[in-house]
């Protein structure tokens, strides 16, 4: 009876009028991949002499901050380093999609194609000793901090000689200032956030690029990590890589704001095109001095597309269209837009474009190979307890369960 009088008198008693339960999430910002301008009367003759490129108008959105320099100094080195660099990352995923089918990789494996552009432009503006951190979508970030093609299939392989020697897999690899490579979704945000306090600390006058995905962004500890940061005016970029899709979950579905760069509320936030590899570039390094200067975080949304499933589980194409994937590679591909805007530019011909193709193709299979060559390591107990301490601080024994599993190093 109560429940009924109530029903009546919220006046819900008569059928409440149907709506969506969500909007459709607007990206405003471009993705055109070639959306940047240089005049090739500014285009010297010399490799690594600069010039400005002119970047798009619809590059960045800000939220409580000034844009980045729609000018962007480069060199014809830089540029064809850049494309090399996609094309490697690109190359060395496609070897993994095949390793992976042909069922010699196990387990989890998130593939970054389409994607390239972020972890490039990224490595392109800032130093060695910056720092990046992200989720598990990794294995091109682990490439351009210094690890190997070699190392990088050798852990996905679960060879001893991998980047984390066989133990970490596809979501945990690391190499010098390159924190992972993480499994739990969100997790490493805190954790960026942390490194950044030891910049502080130590007064290093560098800054920790914190990267996570826009399914991550809903996440209680991201948000704890923003506090923090703010608090304590930290060195650190919280990066969310916007590739539309969260597993087979559209950001419009899960997200009451799809404007990640805003999330931060008291945080200034900045949106990208991260189809374009110079308007991350520009922009991480715009960030980068920021930050490093004491002004405290920045909250980046990197627009970016994924071409395959959430991972080598997933198809990809239950959630979204066939159609809609095949125009993204096809208008959009940042590799394709690099391409076109050094030839327009005459940054360098055709052939000796497709002579650098070649050759990245060539040097992640030649890697690729080694890796697969690699001896399979020992089934053996003892291989448990190798690497729980750097090598070399092992105590002198480490206890099992029961004392006769103690193992003595």
């Amino acid at each position: 009876m109560l429940s009924r009088a109530c029903v009546r008198g919220f006046g819900l008693g008569a059928a409440a009028p149907r709506r969506q339960a969500y909007q459709i999430a607007k990206r405003t910002v471009t993705t055109d991949a070639a959306s940047s301008h240089a005049d090739k009367a500014d285009v010297p003759d010399s490799e690594d002499e600069p010039f400005p490129v002119k970047l798009s108008d619809e590059s960045f959105e800000t939220y409580e901050l000034d844009p980045p320099p729609y000018e962007l100094m480069t060199t014809k080195k830089e540029l064809k380093k850049m494309y090399y660099d996609m094309v490697a990352v690109r190359r060395m995923e496609m070897a993994a999609d095949r390793l992976y089918k042909e069922k010699k990789i196990r387990g989890f494996c998130h593939l970054s194609t389409g994607q390239e552009a972020v972890a490039v432009g990224i490595e392109h503006a800032i130093t060695r000793d910056d720092a990046v951190i992200t989720a598990y979508r990794c294995h091109g970030f682990a490439l351009m901090r210094g690890g190997t093609v070699k190392s990088i299939i050798g852990e996905l392989l679960g060879r001893r000689e991998g980047i984390a020697y066989g133990k970490g897999g596809s979501m945990h690899m690391f190499a010098p200032n390159f924190f992972g490579g993480n499994g739990i979704v969100g997790a490493q945000v805190p954790v960026g956030a942390g490194i950044a306090f030891a910049h502080q600390y130590n007064g290093s006058k560098t800054a920790t690029i914190s990267l996570y995905g826009d399914g991550a962004s809903n996440q209680g500890q991201v948000f704890e990590a923003y506090n923090m940061a703010k608090l304590w005016k930290l060195p650190c970029i919280f990066a969310c890589e916007n590739n539309k899709y969260g597993m087979g979950t559209s950001a419009a579905r899960s997200s009451a704001l799809t404007e990640y760069y805003k999330r931060g509320q008291y945080i200034p936030g900045l949106k990208i095109n991260a189809m374009d590899v110079l308007a991350v570039k520009a922009a991480t390094q715009y960030g980068k001095e920021y930050t490093a200067n004491e002004n405290g975080p920045l909250v980046f949304e990197f627009v970016t597309y994924r071409y395959g499933g959430h991972s080598m589980s997933d198809p990809g194409t239950t959630y979204r269209t066939r159609e809609e994937i095949q125009r993204m590679r096809s208008t959009n591909d940042p590799i394709a837009g690099l391409k076109q805007k050094i030839l327009d530019w005459e940054v360098c011909s055709e052939d000796e474009l497709k002579s650098i193709d070649k050759q990245a193709r060539a040097d992640v299979d030649k890697e690729v190979d080694e890796a697969e060559k690699m001896a399979v390591p020992d089934p053996t107990p003892k291989i448990l307890f190798e690497d729980i301490y750097v090598r070399g601080s092992e105590p002198a024994y480490l206890r099992g369960r029961t004392t006769d599993e103690t193992y003595y190093y």
